[in-house]
């Protein structure tokens, strides 16, 4: 138990400025206690949050923009229910991140991307209207990786993002910011969107916990769209509690998303500490025989001991069509993202070229100006893709081979009930270490792209840490729609070790 007002009075020396950062360093959960218990106010505790933020975010670039003014008036909903004895829909009154290409009612959606620089959001998205219905003050627009592409969250059109362990290594992508900014405790909860590893990634190199769920488990409507088939939007939280009480927040059926499941919302919490005595976990054989960094093998060691001491049986599960999936991956997600980035051509809405004399003119020099150089790779690639000639031998070949991969899973779960591997063969790496190298950069992305390809729940937590002081993260896999069983393995996990206690110094 912590007293914001106690702290004060029974400690003069420390300021206010410190009693609030030991504030915003707690969980979620202790925060949403906290204001129930009137131990300090909604109001109070955005202000610190948005304090925090103009503090740090200069050097850290986790933001794009701040929503003061909304994330405020949500505040005083809650401080004025709280006044009057009513209860509190979950989560509320805790300040949140919000990844920069979510719709917002008045405030910018840009995808960190100079097409959309100057758009306002004309409607919410439905993560985002679910938010606010629980009363969540949004904080601000979390910086990415351009239209979501890419891995370490430097093609942003306006900022790098750095990592708070180090701020000369990446965060991880596209969902940089989004990790950042829960990591420097600027917020305690963040959304992010999950394609082929965007959310899992940099929650691995920044030491906190990154869930994607099931394809469907979460509306899309709103979400600015990258590879319809892959993304999903996901929870970024320092524990596994947190986590999974925003996803019961954000998932249910939506009917303006055609590919929404029309299912009931669980209570994730209640399965948390399940005992998970006598259940089967299988190793990724591929994703831990090489390649992988030996500060990481020695982690993923240790999880599996971990796991074994907590009465689970782990044995050695092959995947052998996952070698295929960065390759899968790179075809079908280009294909759609060159359809979907087909409507930013200036006529509707966006950046429009202030220099063309016809309008084939007018798209081109649009596009050109607008979008930066890992945008148009990619929608080069897709566009390759798709034409008349390639369509059969690419697209049409990783849509045969994506059930390939698919099939693959079900064998394995049909053997154990989950799945464990490394998020990422390595710990963040420097800035501009690879943006030389795109196929060195994808790779990255080797070990999540394949829960995608799947439509599998998936999350990061953290494991541990290498030589050099950066989270390492272990990533949990099982069968679609078991969320439950997710959380519930990573949060008996996360209990057994003191990772997550861990705070980046910044």
């Amino acid at each position: 138990m912590f007293c914001f007002w106690y702290n004060l009075i029974d400690n003069p020396r420390i300021i206010k400025g410190e009693v609030m950062l030991e504030l915003l360093k707690k969980s979620a959960m202790e925060q949403s206690k906290a204001l129930k218990n009137k131990e300090i106010s909604a109001v109070e505790l955005t202000k610190a949050s948005l304090e925090r933020i103009k503090a740090i975010d200069e050097k850290l670039g986790a933001f794009n923009s701040l929503t003061e003014e909304i994330a405020l008036d949500t505040a005083k909903k809650v401080d004025e229910k709280i006044a009057k004895g009513e209860d509190l829909p979950l989560l509320a009154g805790v300040p949140l991140a919000l990844k920069d290409n979510m719709n917002l009612i008045g405030s910018k959606t840009t995808a960190s991307s100079k097409i959309l620089e100057n758009f306002v959001s004309p409607y919410n998205a439905t993560a985002t209207q679910k938010l606010l219905n629980n009363l969540i003050p949004i904080v601000g627009k979390a910086n990415l990786d351009e239209f979501a592409m890419g891995s370490s969250n430097e093609n942003s059109a306006f900022k790098k993002v750095h990592n708070p362990w180090d701020l000369n290594k990446v965060p991880g992508g596209s969902s940089g910011g989004s990790a950042a900014s829960v990591a420097s405790c600027e917020a305690a909860l963040a959304l992010g969107s999950d394609t082929g590893g965007s959310i899992r990634l940099p929650a691995s190199f920044c030491g906190i916990v990154g869930m994607k769920p099931t394809y469907g488990k979460v509306s899309r409507y709103g979400l600015i769209a990258f590879a319809s088939s892959l993304d999903q939007i996901g929870p970024f939280a320092r524990t596994v509690e947190d986590a999974a009480a925003l996803l019961e927040v954000i998932s249910g059926y939506d009917k303006h998303d055609s590919t929404s499941l029309k299912l009931p919302v669980e209570n994730y919490r209640n399965s948390l500490n399940n005992d998970i005595k006598g259940m089967k976990i299988g190793v990724v054989k591929e994703l831990v025989s090489e390649g992988l960094a030996e500060d990481v093998q020695k982690a993923i060691q240790s999880a599996i001991e971990t796991y074994k001491s907590l009465g689970a049986e782990v044995v050695e599960v092959s995947l052998p069509n996952l070698k295929h999936s960065i390759g899968i991956y790179y075809i079908l997600a280009t294909a759609e993202c060159s359809s979907n980035l087909a409507r930013f051509d200036g006529v509707k809405y966006g950046h429009r070229t202030a220099d063309a004399k016809n309008l084939l003119e007018m798209y081109c020099k649009t596009r050109a100006e607008g979008f930066g150089p890992e945008v148009k790779r990619r929608i080069m690639l897709g566009t390759y893709a798709l034409s008349s000639g390639y369509y059969d031998a690419y697209y049409k070949k990783a849509l045969q081979m994506r059930r390939v991969v698919t099939e693959d899973f079900l064998k394995a779960f049909a053997q154990v009930d989950a799945l464990i591997a490394p998020t990422c063969p390595n710990t963040a790496f420097d800035l501009g270490a690879k943006t030389e190298d795109p196929l060195a950069m994808y790779l990255t992305d080797i070990a999540t792209i394949s829960a995608n390809l799947a439509g599998l729940p998936a999350i990061s937590v953290p494991a541990g840490f290498d030589t050099e002081g950066m989270p390492i993260g272990l990533q949990i896999m099982t069968p679609q729609l078991t969320e439950a069983k997710v959380f519930n393995l990573s949060y008996k996990f996360e209990q057994a070790h003191d990772y997550y206690k861990q705070l980046a110094n910044i």
